[in-house]
């Protein structure tokens, strides 16, 4: 009887002994069967691919005369330059990730990294290297004159690899075990940081605070009317 045997990425057909009555040679041909699928074997090919390929975006070229096009144009949406950069299967939760994630959006990337340097978490210095060589791309590959002219535009986490298995537990059950991997992905752009990153945490003007009111007394419910 034959059987198909995976050793590392090599696949070989190996003969299993008819009788069974060698146990000797069976567990260590257990040991090399692949008992999944193998679309589902883990490769170095499944990490995120469209994220670095926006540093490729090609725009028009400029006329002598122009200003020099920075790494984001606020008045030209059609000419918006960004650089890109990200680290692929971060050891760490893809939810304790996103906490650090959320920290460093619009602040400037000197502020950045200064707070990184007191979160006493893993994922901290992932993300914080991973600014650091977005911010040394930006200058030698996206001509960014001054590093320190950068702020962070995005910021946010993605789910990666998970490895997954059983562990052993008393009376012959067995627990589930997870291991998580993380994608952190950031996009930094040139200029100063805007006041207010999050448009509804905003302080609104007195008209706009009028306009609340009455859409507010417009929406309460009168008991016992018409």
């Amino acid at each position: 009887m034959q059987a198909v045997l995976r050793c590392g990425r090599s696949t070989v057909l190996a003969s299993i002994p008819d009788s069974w009555s060698n146990l000797v040679a069976i567990p260590a041909l257990c040991k090399q069967f692949h008992m999944s699928a193998g679309l589902a074997a883990w490769s170095g090919h499944n990490t995120p691919i469209k994220w670095p390929n926006y540093n490729k975006t090609i725009f028009p070229p400029q006329e002598p005369t122009e200003e020099r096009r920075p790494a984001r144009m606020i008045n030209q949406p059609l000419c918006v330059q960004y650089v890109c950069h990200m680290k692929n299967n971060i050891k760490y939760s893809p939810w304790k990730m996103w906490y650090i994630a959320c920290l460093v959006r619009g602040l400037s990337v000197d502020e950045a990294l200064k707070q990184l340097s007191f979160v006493l978490k893993k994922g901290a210095t992932a993300v914080k290297d991973t600014i650091q060589e977005a911010q040394e791309m930006a200058v030698a590959k996206h001509n960014v004159e001054f590093k320190s002219n950068l702020w962070v535009a995005e910021s946010f986490v993605g789910k990666g690899h998970v490895v997954k298995g059983i562990r052993r537990h008393a009376r012959g059950r067995v627990g589930k075990v997870e291991y998580f991997h993380c994608h952190y992905f950031v996009r930094l752009e040139e200029g100063t940081p805007p006041e207010h990153y999050y448009y509804h945490q905003r302080p609104k003007s007195g008209p706009e605070l009028l306009e609340t009111w009455l859409q507010k007394m417009r929406n309460r419910r009168i008991t016992s009317s018409l």
